[in-house]
């Protein structure tokens, strides 16, 4: 005979379901981010860990919806109390990530333009640095992270073509060389570019963390729900009633 409540088990089984195209989700994106950066032949050194974070929290959500969904067909209290236990290791990760990065989130572009200062002078940085300042000014037709004399030597990444000259997005300024070269080089830094695309990221960031937390929390509302069934299959649904005491005495009247 069945213990658990049948609606429940259905809204659980759609829960489950939803929790498995999670993860079916972050699976495809990492497959599909590793076959995009293989295909334009960019280094994937830098980014395995978030490729392995991807893969990890795709198999992992992936497994803990199996194991909710066999516990719930098969009114297992072991395979129920494991999910249970689950959830809340998942509600406080997530909590533990997006309450501080909640709490930090105004002071985020102050803390990184500090960050971003140390770079400059951009010559006397990093080579990985600097190619990855030039790459960002090509693409996004910019020069320098604050200003154009973050560059000791302005490289020809800052550099106008002449239609962008004639569309007023260019400057006339002189190269620190022994020529003292005048060149026109980009009007726009290329700093709140770059902050957009974090905040956006942290954005995103902050989204997951509190969803996956209020997913987390309801799958631990269900299944504490479903363990109190099967643990206690004769135990009627307790009803606050509204009614004031003279009704109640009424309508419960004593059978003879």
């Amino acid at each position: 005979m069945a213990q658990i409540n049948i609606c429940l088990k259905h809204i659980f089984t759609v829960f489950n379901i939803f929790f498995m195209v999670v993860g079916g989700v972050a699976i495809a994106l990492a497959l599909w981010y590793q076959f995009f950066m293989d295909v334009r032949g960019y280094n994937l050194e830098g980014r395995s860990t978030q490729l392995f974070i991807l893969y990890l929290v795709g198999c992992i959500a992936m497994m803990i919806a199996l194991l909710g969904a066999y516990g719930a067909h098969k009114e297992s209290k072991v395979a129920l109390i494991m999910f249970l236990v689950f959830m809340v290791i998942g509600c406080l990760v997530m909590l533990i990530i997006g309450i501080p990065a909640a709490i930090i989130h105004p002071q985020l572009k102050g803390i990184v333009e500090q960050t971003f200062r140390r770079f400059v002078p951009l010559d006397k940085s990093s080579e990985d640095v600097r190619n990855m300042a030039e790459v960002i000014q090509e693409k996004f037709h910019c020069c320098g992270l604050f200003s154009y004399k973050d560059w000791e030597n302005i490289p020809d990444s800052c550099l106008c073509s002449q239609e962008e000259e004639k569309e007023g997005k260019c400057q006339t300024v002189e190269n620190n060389t022994f020529m003292l070269q005048r060149m026109s080089v980009y009007t726009k830094t290329c700093f709140p570019t770059i902050m957009d695309h974090i905040q956006f990221h942290y954005n995103i960031m902050l989204v997951v963390s509190f969803t996956l937390a209020v997913l987390a929390l309801l799958g631990m509302i269900l299944s504490s729900i479903m363990i109190h069934q099967l643990y206690y299959p004769n135990r009627h649904t307790i009803v606050v009633s509204m009614m004031p005491p003279k009704y109640e005495e009424l309508h419960n009247t004593p059978a003879y």
